[in-house]
């Protein structure tokens, strides 16, 4: 995806200072381009049942522990398709690295990826282009952007960037059958009602572009059961048994998206409550959340699990690997969701 220069990019973010952000946007033919990548050759037949799974990647950072860790992990293998949330292109705090290409390249996997945000603090960043991706082990057919409505406007957080939340849906070949996909990225910075008119947008969109398919959408859908931006919300969750357990184990009750999807027909993966992120606290320590999701209809869902991410919980890490030299706490502040879903 052709990047803009630094000058250019400060000039188109310093219009929301009086412009929408949709109009900005709307200068930009990159927000509402798929990007894909898609030189690999199908495998001989379909397996019985594929493996999905949703991976915030946290800005792709430790890229190449992460190839590691997709490749040697037994829990998250065998996987057909990633849906993938926060990967970097042209960003000098991953490398400046295109780490969706790289990592398609690394896994031999076609690859969509799309934009979410041109971040605009760091003017040596090459790129600094910020998105989501969908990796496949079959031929996409097609794909598309669908960006969602705006709950925040990120321009005037400290991250300061150009951009709004979006998906991916496509359309993948498998052994001649056709399946939709799509990975989703919801608003963290707003409340449940926001999130929910994010998701039925979504599936608006998923219902018109995959009719009579099956369907696997995923990713990770912020589900905090409050809005992000309310520090006093979020202390008083740190600070209350019964309120941690509203976030794993009553998140259905508190955020809309989720019976919204049930609704359409959608079955929620994983269902044991499972936290998938650690949520730092200004005190120290963190919060656990339950924050990513695999949303599946019109296959036969088996088996699913929560994968940790967490440098300690990596032992399988092969000697001499990146992985195994790697001294950090965690790959990502997201652990990793599969499932199976076998075709009808």
């Amino acid at each position: 995806m052709k990047g803009l220069p630094n000058e250019e990019r400060q000039r188109l973010g310093a219009l929301l200072d009086h412009t929408s952000q949709a109009e900005v946007m709307a200068r930009i033919p990159q927000f509402s381009k798929a990007e894909l990548y898609n030189p690999v050759p199908p495998p001989a037949r379909a397996p019985e049942a594929l493996g999905a799974l949703v991976f915030n990647m946290e800005r792709g950072v430790c890229l190449e522990e992460l190839g590691d860790f997709l490749e040697s992990c037994p829990e998250v293998r065998p996987f057909d398709v990633i849906l993938a949330n926060e990967l970097d292109d042209g960003c000098v705090r991953s490398g400046g690295k295109n780490t969706t290409l790289e990592l398609a390249r690394r896994l031999g996997m076609n690859a969509v990826f799309g934009l979410e945000f041109i971040e605009l603090v760091n003017g040596a960043d090459p790129k600094g282009f910020h998105g989501n991706a969908i990796f496949s082990r079959w031929p996409v057919r097609r794909a598309r952007v669908v960006r969602l409505p705006e709950r925040y406007n990120w321009y005037f957080d400290r991250q300061r960037r150009i951009g709004g939340r979006l998906a991916i849906l496509a359309e993948l070949d498998v052994a001649g059958r056709p399946l939709g996909v799509g990975t989703i990225h919801l608003e963290n910075r707003t409340h449940g009602p926001g999130r929910r008119a994010q998701l039925e947008a979504v599936l608006t969109e998923a219902e018109a572009m995959f009719p009579g398919m099956p369907v696997i959408l995923g990713g990770d859908l912020n589900t905090n059961t409050f809005d992000g931006r309310d520090k006093d919300a979020i202390q008083a969750v740190a600070g209350s048994g019964p309120l941690q357990r509203r976030c794993l184990e009553d998140v259905a009750a508190w955020e809309e998206c989720l019976p919204a999807a049930e609704a359409a027909g959608y079955r929620l993966l994983p269902e044991r409550a499972v936290p998938t992120r650690r949520k730092p606290l200004p005190g120290g320590g963190h919060l656990d959340l339950r924050l990513d999701w695999l949303l599946v209809r019109g296959l036969e869902a088996g088996e699913s699990r929560t994968i940790s991410t967490r440098r300690e919980d990596c032992g399988f890490a092969p000697a001499g690997s990146a992985l195994a030299a790697f001294t950090g706490e965690e790959l990502s502040d997201h652990n990793a969701v599969w499932a199976s879903c076998a075709l009808k």
